[in-house]
């Protein structure tokens, strides 16, 4: 016979919620297994294909019999490759004793925090945020502590608000630039100034740095560009992104050696390492050409101005101008508040059933008022589903 004990989950499991996109994808996921003909902005995935040469090194290794156990922190190979791109692109300086190669760039973020964070930890998390940010900081027993953007200054993150949320409590901030899902951009001044206060007052950063090979403003910078203040920072980096390789799962970090010792030692006890063949294609995309990555940001460009002008064809709708990622995250605050359009996860909902129309819900990430579209996607699914999406709003 099952007791009550028995059945009852642990506490901390019943701080997170499950993650909105991934929510969204299955349930766009269920209506295409019944025949449903989507358009679907929902989840931030490259329409892109994976670089033949990325694929032509993942098969040479599994033909090769790579296929065996590597060590936790990732084959020597891969690890020079993260620290030599990174060397190349930011004029960053780690050793291959300074990262860690992981099941994608969330498990990094995952494993950094839970190394990182104690409980009643205060972590700085600009809002609107990653829809997984909260949710780690609080499993670990880590208190978010929101920090509001300004929507007319296109979200942007500043030293001066960063500063003024730190209190005694305060062990980290996590900065995500660009950011997921607003597009927007920590400028060089402020991001060096933010590094700087890190250091000064003894504090962790985490830099999510999945987007940033993704801008669009002329200047890539990355936290590990300080290396004078290297050892208060934690880069988090992924291939998904950069190089479509969502489905791989190739992510990494960068830090200090204590810290990423302590990550490879949390991740030996839970997924030990990433797929052998994943390691050498990873390999392949750092060490390759970087064309492609150049020939797709100039694709995101192209599709991200077309979704922005079709945007603004939806009348009642406004929408900031996103500087790199993805995304866009249109104000829909006009239409809630009418029937059927309580709030933006009732609004979503219904775009999907009603208009077959993906999007992810502004709850999900910090706000009431938005919803997030990525323009990953070809441009004949920005027509189609922006067609829909004006038709929907235009009944509703």
């Amino acid at each position: 016979m099952t007791t009550t004990a028995a059945r009852t989950f642990s506490e901390r499991i019943g701080r997170i919620e499950i993650s909105a996109t991934m929510a969204v994808t299955a349930e766009a996921a269920r209506l295409r297994s019944q025949g449903a003909k989507l358009s679907d902005f929902g989840a931030g995935e490259p329409h892109f294909p994976t670089p033949r040469h990325i694929k032509d090194a993942a098969i040479a290794a599994i033909d090769g019999n790579f296929t065996r156990y590597t060590t936790v922190s990732g084959i020597p190979e891969v690890r020079q490759a993260i620290v030599n791109r990174h060397a190349c692109d930011f004029g960053s300086n780690y050793a291959p004793d300074e990262t860690v190669f992981t099941t994608g760039g969330k498990l990094a973020l995952f494993n950094a925090v839970q190394v990182l964070i104690d409980h009643g930890d205060e972590v700085i998390l600009p809002v609107p945020y990653w829809v997984s940010f909260k949710d780690i900081v609080q499993y670990a027993g880590g208190q978010a502590v929101l920090l509001e953007t300004r929507e007319e200054e296109n979200f942007r993150i500043t030293a001066d608000a960063i500063e003024a949320a730190i209190t005694p409590r305060t062990k980290a901030i996590i900065l995500n630039s660009p950011s997921n899902p607003a597009g927007s951009v920590v400028s060089p001044a402020d991001l060096e100034r933010i590094v700087k206060l890190a250091q000064e007052r003894g504090l962790w950063l985490l830099l999510d740095e999945c987007y940033v090979y993704l801008s669009y403003t002329g200047a890539l910078i990355s936290g590990g560009s300080f290396p004078d203040a290297k050892e208060n920072i934690v880069v988090l980096g992924s291939l998904s992104k950069t190089y479509a390789m969502t489905g791989w799962r190739a992510g990494f970090a960068l830090g200090p050696k204590a810290v990423i010792a302590a990550m490879s030692k949390l991740q030996s006890q839970s997924t030990s390492s990433t797929a052998s063949f994943v390691q050498k294609a990873a390999v392949a995309a750092l060490n390759g050409s970087q064309e492609c990555v150049c020939e797709m940001r100039a694709g995101y460009l192209r599709l991200r101005d077309r979704m922005l002008t079709r945007m603004a064809e939806i009348p009642g709708i406004t929408c900031t101008r996103p500087d790199g990622a993805f995304y866009v995250y249109p104000n829909i605050s006009a239409y809630l508040g009418r029937p059927g359009a309580n709030d933006t996860m009732e609004l979503a909902k219904r775009l999907l059933h009603e208009a077959h129309v993906v999007t992810v819900p502004g709850e999900a990430f910090g706000t009431a008022e938005h919803l997030r579209l990525s323009y990953a996607v070809t441009q004949d699914t920005i027509e189609e589903g922006l067609d829909r999406m004006k038709d929907f709003f235009a009944k509703l």
